[in-house]
């Protein structure tokens, strides 16, 4: 295991500290400058976001029916490593569970209040809202996360490159993701992993601090606010040293288990029938939106609502995109692209607009009916940490569920915690699946020392506007990023189409006789017995073809690996060429202990069928079978 990659850890380290003491020293003047550059961007190119965005979701979609949707993030027989259940929970709490703590009841009411195209705290004004929220919250943010999740997935499962951001720009300059540029993409992106979970976790502090307050009286100060940063910090520590699947996996399903019963509550104790009509309408009524949303840059009109809103968001997601993206890639080894993209997409977003439906809509019915002023002032003075808790007040049980709320926003905070570190680690390390727990814990701690001197000397407003403005160069690098996955994928196809046009070369040689054969098919040897076989046949024979291929020019060589052996055969303008066969043991049935077998596998991974008891003429025959497809394959790629 690779403890560190000196040439992105210690930039990294260097660049997270200056940018830091940067925005303390420089103050108000920091927080000018990266403001003033985060809106020239957004006024002059703001449309690149949106394009940019409305094509992620496009794409995602296509590809997820197409028939590349059947490709597996891995070898083709590998198996997902987690559950549904246990992967939605780590995807969703990555990606955006602490928003919806945030945001589910204060932003439907800021547009009820604001309304952009309706007459503000009308009705109309109650429907644009909830279908305005949907937008900001639902499958554009996802299909970001998806876009950059699966380059990195497929490239480092499929291809076995490493798990970094650079890797998702292998196809397009090649082995150069090993050099500077390559260092750069990765350092920038721990960078804004960094500051983006450290902006948001100064942030969330204060929702934490304002449920304390309302429930025990505690003082909102930032000196409380910076002794919770401690506290997640050392909670997310606790997960780190659990490890991925006992700390962040734990953690997540708890978090879902708890959201769920929160919304349950919400819903039985409101106005249910309303809450489950309000679903069904919200859904279609966005759906109906959704292309005239996707690309109204208001060209003309002032462009000030899209640049504060909707561009604020797009320029969020992207920027976020680096850490949720990778984190999901590190969970979904052995999915399909079709499960991993219609999972990513659709799952969080049906989860996120009930729960933006219940909290929102329940507001809002209240906000209607003048039966919360003081819900309503809250959000109008821009009191946001303070309305979820506001909203709980008015219903059944205050005291529990605000403490549940309290719960839950700890717990998403020392997710993000814990799997922003992971992902830093990951990078800090050239791309290791499972980073030393020192480099984890280091990571963990910086982010809590980071959002705790930002939010006692200033800064955090200025980190998140630099943060932000970042968005645009890496909305580049995501298209660059899409555009290479689009050639390996029919790299992949002509794959298919050369196995299906190449000449079947008959594998039964006269050696063996038929019924001889059938025999073996019957066999139940030992691990033993195929380990000597391997030896005294396969071994032999893939040296003959080695052999034979070298006297025809080409590099060929055989190699003994764990429980096989393999010959590879070395192309100079296309891929190689994979052939190995590895004992594969599973349970036996009746008397027998269990059953052995020698499996071929290629280079995309297991084929499943047993050649133990074949001669070295009908290995080679097998061997050449797929050397003649493999061939065609290349013909096709040579055809462009």
């Amino acid at each position: 295991m690779k403890q560190i990659e000196p040439a992105v850890f210690f930039p990294a380290a260097i660049l997270a500290v200056a940018g830091v003491a940067f925005a303390v020293l420089a103050g108000d003047q920091a927080e000018a400058v990266f403001t003033t550059i985060r809106d020239v961007i957004t006024q002059y190119a703001g449309w690149v976001y949106s394009v940019g965005v409305g094509a992620f979701l496009t794409g995602a979609f296509v590809v997820a029916l197409s028939d590349w949707g059947r490709i597996r993030l891995g070898p083709q027989d590998s198996e997902p490593e987690y559950g549904f259940l246990p992967w939605f929970a780590m995807l969703f709490s990555a990606g955006m569970g602490i928003g919806l703590m945030f945001f589910a009841v204060a932003e439907p009411l800021t547009h009820y209040l604001n309304a952009p195209h309706a007459e503000p705290e009308t009705l109309e004004a109650a429907q644009q809202s909830m279908v305005l929220t949907f937008f900001h919250w639902g499958v554009h943010a996802w299909a970001v996360y998806a876009i950059v999740g699966l380059s990195l997935a497929y490239f480092a499962f499929r291809h076995g490159l490493p798990l970094t951001i650079r890797s998702a720009l292998y196809p397009l300059i090649g082995e150069r993701i090993y050099g500077p540029l390559g260092h750069i993409v990765d350092v920038l992106a721990i960078l804004g992993t960094l500051f983006g979970v450290a902006t948001s976790l100064g942030y969330g502090v204060t929702q934490i601090n304002a449920g304390l307050n309302t429930l025990f009286g505690v003082a909102i100060a930032v000196e409380i606010q910076v002794g919770l940063i401690a506290v997640i910090t050392l909670i997310a520590t606790g997960s780190v040293l659990a490890g991925l699947d006992a700390g962040i996996r734990r953690l997540s399903v708890f978090n879902l288990s708890l959201a769920t019963a929160l919304l349950v509550f919400v819903l039985i104790a409101g106005p249910t029938l309303f809450l489950i009509s309000a679903y069904v309408q919200n859904i279609g009524e966005y759906i109906s939106s959704l292309a005239s949303l996707t690309f109204n840059v208001d060209a003309y009109g002032d462009g000030g609502w899209i640049s504060d809103w909707t561009l604020f968001y797009w320029g969020w997601w992207i920027s976020w995109s680096p850490f949720v993206g990778m984190f999901i890639a590190r969970i979904s080894r052995g999915r399909t692209i079709r499960e991993f993209i219609l999972g990513t997409l659709l799952g969080p977003a049906l989860f996120t607009f009930a729960w933006m439906t219940i909290y929102g809509n329940s507001a809002l019915r209240l906000a209607l009916s003048d039966a919360a002023a003081p819900l309503v002032e809250l959000v109008r003075a821009e009191e946001t940490p303070l309305a979820l808790f506001a909203f709980l007040d008015t219903l059944p049980f205050a005291s529990i569920t605000s403490v549940a709320a309290i719960i839950l926003v700890t717990t998403f905070f020392v997710t993000s915690s814990d799997s922003g570190s992971l992902v830093k680690a990951t990078l800090a390390t050239g791309g290791s699946l499972n980073p030393p727990v020192w480099q984890r814990l280091s990571w963990a701690l910086l982010e809590g020392l980071v959002a705790g001197v930002l939010l006692v000397a200033g800064g955090l407003a200025a980190l998140q506007s630099a943060t932000i403005a970042a968005a645009l160069p890496f909305t580049l690098v995501i298209i660059l990023a899409f555009i290479g996955l689009v050639r390996a994928w029919s790299m992949e196809t002509k794959r298919r189409a050369g196995a299906k046009t190449a000449v079947q070369l008959p594998v039964e040689g006269v050696a063996v006789p038929w019924r001889v054969r059938l025999k073996l098919m019957f066999a139940n040897p030992r691990a033993d017995e195929v380990s000597a076989w391997m030896s005294e046949t396969a071994g032999p024979a893939f040296a003959d073809v080695a052999k034979e291929m070298t006297l025809n020019g080409l590099s060929a060589q055989v190699e003994t690996i764990e429980d096989g052996v393999q010959l590879t055969v070395s192309h100079e303008t296309g891929p190689d060429f994979v052939y190995g066969v590895m004992l594969k043991t599973y349970p036996g049935e009746g008397d027998d202990p269990e059953q052995s077998r020698a499996e071929v596998y290629l280079s995309d991974g297991g084929r499943h069928y047993d050649v133990f008891g074949y001669t070295q003429v009908q290995l080679i025959r097998d061997v050449l079978r797929h050397y003649e497809r493999h061939r065609q394959w290349m013909h096709h790629l040579s055809l462009g």
